[in-house]
């Protein structure tokens, strides 16, 4: 009897132990469930990008200065001819872009912080003229009809551009979606001329007899813009520190001519 309890005993020691090795008595498969694992982001990292993009300058009022000058002292500028709106009207060109982009990430749990300089090369800008004519409804103070001709003319060229700016992001998987934000600064060739033509006449109706135009230029070249960025984009880990990255970005330029510029640009980074 003593022996039969024995050999039950062992008996029912092993069938616990192969009873606790089948899953449905632990839980069914959860264990065995692939689980999804973050990528480490943290780093240092540098890579190439290359786009396309669109410029919108805004050139209205672009020489409001260089009137104002001309006319200083002038009778004609009882006309308030320096505040004559010119009808530039919209002024939108594309250009390809290129360059490379170089940062630092800072990784908790599944939030990224950091912070990254970029820099593209493409042609930004655009330039535009207009002309605006009017005829004094009544004599000036110097006792003459005036008819005034406004020809105006602007651009801008931006061919380097760099910003600087502070990244946040979630990491999902093998994807790093972010946002960003920060300052722009450019490298820009900009363009201004004004010619103002005047004719006098002793009644509205003329003739007028033409005076000598003014004119004034100025040409700035390799001149620093500089503003403001913001964008989104989302890096994709392939391999090992190699990833893949999509962005969209905008700057705006706010001095000089004001400027805006959105790229879209695919890329390909090494974080170390």
């Amino acid at each position: 009897m003593r022996r039969f309890w024995l050999v039950a005993a062992m008996l029912g020691s092993v069938s616990a132990a192969q009873a606790a090795d089948m899953p449905v008595l632990r839980g069914g498969f959860a264990d065995d469930l692939p689980t999804t694992t973050n990528v480490n982001w943290q780093g240092f990292y540098v890579g190439g990008q290359g786009g396309y993009g669109s410029s919108d300058p805004k050139l209205g009022g672009a020489n409001t200065g260089l009137i104002t000058n001309l006319l200083d002292h002038n009778v004609i500028e009882q006309m308030q001819v320096s505040t004559w709106q010119l009808p530039f009207g919209a002024v939108s060109t594309q250009s390809a872009a290129y360059g490379v982009f170089t940062g630092y990430n800072t990784q908790w749990d599944d939030v990224v912080l950091g912070l990254e300089a970029s820099y593209v090369h493409g042609k930004f800008g655009g330039s535009a003229s207009a002309f605006k004519r009017l005829v004094s409804g009544s004599a000036l103070t110097d006792n003459f009809f005036h008819d005034v001709g406004v020809s105006s003319s602007a651009g801008i060229s931006i061919s380097d551009m760099a910003t600087f700016r502070g990244r946040a992001a979630y990491a999902w998987g093998c994807f790093l979606p972010y946002l960003f934000g920060g300052f722009a600064l450019g490298n820009a060739d900009i363009t201004r001329s004004v010619v103002i033509t005047d004719a006098i006449s002793d009644t509205r109706a003329g003739p007028f007899s033409p005076l000598v135009p003014l004119s004034a230029s100025e040409g700035l070249h390799n001149h620093l813009v500089y503003g403001y960025t913001l964008g989104l984009g989302v890096d994709v880990n392939l391999t090992g520190g190699l990833f893949m990255r999509a962005e969209w970005e905008y700057v705006r330029f706010t001095n000089q001519l004001d400027t805006a510029i959105n790229t879209a640009r695919l890329g390909l980074g090494y974080k170390f």
